[in-house]
């Protein structure tokens, strides 16, 4: 039997994607989480000085997209044919980007810049990326590829709260369709019973 074994912060941030795809998977999966003050030892030990990384029977691999990517297939969430994978790939990289802008601006150390940030993502970043998505989900179907079920609505769902976390902004707030694959995703059986049982995070 595959082992997996997940090495992550103790947030949800990047790895959370990569624990609902696992729990969609219903496998059994340890999930090794290290405070902060723990990194500066734990980083010359990773592959390249990052984390999240998923050992796979024993071997070890980085990139969460990559990660993803390969669980999304073996669970039937990457596309039917290319195309359609296509599709699911842009899908993933709009959610990434819109994701890494408000996540630079949160890591921004420099506090007279990270506050002339903030105006400008969360009145036109955020509004620019998120109504496109809104659109795209209604006019698929409630999913944002084909009209059923992916792995960008688990990518997306995933980091919503962590998302709010770091800027105080709800991301489906006053957008049905995406509020409505939100309570989709999250009633997933194998999803549901990930979040009822998942250790608190920062």
């Amino acid at each position: 039997m595959t082992t997996y074994k997940l090495t992550y912060f103790n947030l949800t941030a990047r790895a959370e994607q990569i624990r609902f795809l696992l729990s969609y998977l219903n496998v059994d999966f340890e999930d090794v989480r290290f405070e902060r003050e723990q990194w500066p030892a734990i980083k010359p030990t990773m592959p390249f000085g990052k984390v999240p990384v998923l050992e796979i029977d024993g071997k070890t691999f980085n990139q969460s997209i990559a990660i993803c990517r390969y669980l999304a297939k073996k669970a039937g969430l990457a596309g039917d044919d290319e195309w359609e994978s296509l599709l699911i790939d842009v899908a993933v990289d709009n959610i990434y980007e819109i994701r890494q802008e408000i996540m630079n601006y949160y890591h921004e150390p420099n506090e007279e810049i990270k506050s002339k940030l903030r105006g400008p993502i969360v009145n036109d970043s955020i509004p620019f990326y998120i109504d496109r998505f809104e659109n795209i989900v209604s006019e698929n179907g409630g999913y944002f590829v084909n009209g059923k079920l992916s792995w960008p609505d688990l990518y997306f769902v995933s980091i919503l709260d962590h998302i709010k976390s770091v800027i105080d902004v709800d991301l489906v707030d006053g957008r049905p369709h995406l509020t409505a694959l939100k309570h989709k995703v999250l009633a997933i059986p194998q999803i549901k019973s990930w979040i009822a049982k998942r250790p608190k995070s920062q």
